[in-house]
């Protein structure tokens, strides 16, 4: 397996192999690039839905089907930003998305394969750039693009995902080596590279221990949050989904879709399927089922083809080297590691959050779960499958 079979990179991992800054839309975007760039200053006024309904329909139906994909990518960024500020800008919600905003960005998500709404990837993976062009992908050197109120509180939290993304490149290629190596029964070569997966997620723990600087939990909650929020499942979409004007597939019927979570990231489910571990059936394996469909499809095909084919699991439980399996367990430890420490935030950023934003529960994640219970089992699991 190589990485760039599926678009992906040791040093960017599951980000995007481009930066959004360096892309150019025909002149058919200015509208809407012009909207997305002062979507701030349109939510402020109280009344977005009320400037959005101006925009025309650019028909893209046939250009998002021949473009190229790095534009394909940029045009979902903003048009998932503008479709959540749609619904969630204003203190109740619509039932319908205006015709002007569906047709197209269903014509958008078709052509990327995912749902029409804003995914993991639109709000994280293809919407960062860095300051230097010569310099790492680090927090003192990359900034959100797209923004909905903006401020240092939102830039933080996707800055953090974002170099939470890109250092977890180290996994993503030991991974698909780890494949290889483990068929081939080299346990030097599987144990080097078990502990410099260990050392890359020491730096990722690293990054994420630092949300808390420039991120508060009030914040996030009050002004972050509310606009990230999918259809499904929230009570505030009395329909049970948003109807999407404008498209016939769809007979106008409400589209129960799910909302951007970091469960939409990569990194974790890859890492359970090399390490081949396994969870119960619950509501939130249900749910995770289903988010996997929500990732971009090269995403999806790595973690489907990392599962199908890792024997490494087997390989060191039948091993006699104790380092082997020690190197194996601090890995997984890890994941464990990283699962209490989301399960710490949704906690403090979350679940002892109060308000009465329309549909932004705080004892349900943006993707329509009561998730803390289901972290919580998820993490006691993953601990459990130690060899």
């Amino acid at each position: 397996m190589e990485l760039s079979d599926y678009g992906m990179s040791r040093t960017r991992g599951f980000l995007s192999h481009y930066e959004i800054d360096e892309i150019a839309l025909p002149s058919q975007f200015d509208e809407v690039k012009d909207a997305a760039g002062n979507l701030s200053g349109l939510l402020s006024t109280g009344r977005v839905r009320h400037w959005l309904d101006q925009l025309a329909d650019p028909t893209l139906e046939d250009w998002a089907r021949e473009a190229a994909e790095e534009e394909v990518r940029t045009a979902m960024v903003h048009y998932s930003f503008l479709v959540q500020a749609y619904v969630w800008g204003e203190p109740l919600p619509p039932e319908h998305l205006p015709a002007n905003l569906a047709r197209p960005m269903v014509a958008i998500a078709d052509r990327l394969g995912q749902a029409p709404l804003l995914p993991y990837s639109a709000y994280v993976l293809d919407n960062w750039s860095r300051l230097d062009k010569s310099g790492p992908i680090s927090l003192e050197n990359i900034y959100m693009v797209q923004n909905f109120l903006g401020g240092a509180d939102e830039n933080w939290f996707v800055m953090i995902h974002v170099a939470i993304e890109a250092e977890a490149g180290v996994l993503l290629d030991n991974a698909a080596r780890l494949v290889t190596v483990a068929r081939q029964g080299d346990e030097a070569g599987a144990e080097r590279l078990l502990v410099e997966m260990d050392a890359a997620w020491e730096r990722i723990y690293g990054h994420f221990s630092r949300m808390t600087e420039r991120c508060d939990p009030y914040i996030y909650f009050h002004r972050v949050r509310p606009y990230i929020h999918g259809w499904a499942n929230n009570p505030a979409l009395a329909g049970g989904g948003l109807i999407y004007d404008g498209v016939e597939r769809f007979e106008r019927k409400p589209m129960p879709y799910r909302g951007q979570t970091g469960s939409q990231s990569s990194i974790v489910p890859a890492m359970d399927a090399l390490f081949q571990v396994g969870h119960s059936d619950d509501p939130l394996r249900q749910f995770l089922d289903e988010l996997h469909h929500y990732r971009p499809v090269p995403h999806r095909r790595f973690i489907e083809d990392i599962a199908a084919q890792s024997t490494l699991r087997a390989f060191v439980a039948g091993s006699a080297s104790q380092s082997l399996k020690d190197a194996f367990n601090a890995c997984l430890n890890q994941t464990a590691r990283f699962r209490t420490r989301h399960l710490e935030y949704a906690a403090s950023y979350i679940n002892k959050q109060a308000g009465s934003i329309a549909g932004n529960d705080p004892d349900v994640g943006t993707g329509g779960t009561p998730f803390m219970k289901y972290l919580k089992k998820h993490r006691d699991e993953n601990r459990a499958q130690l060899v």
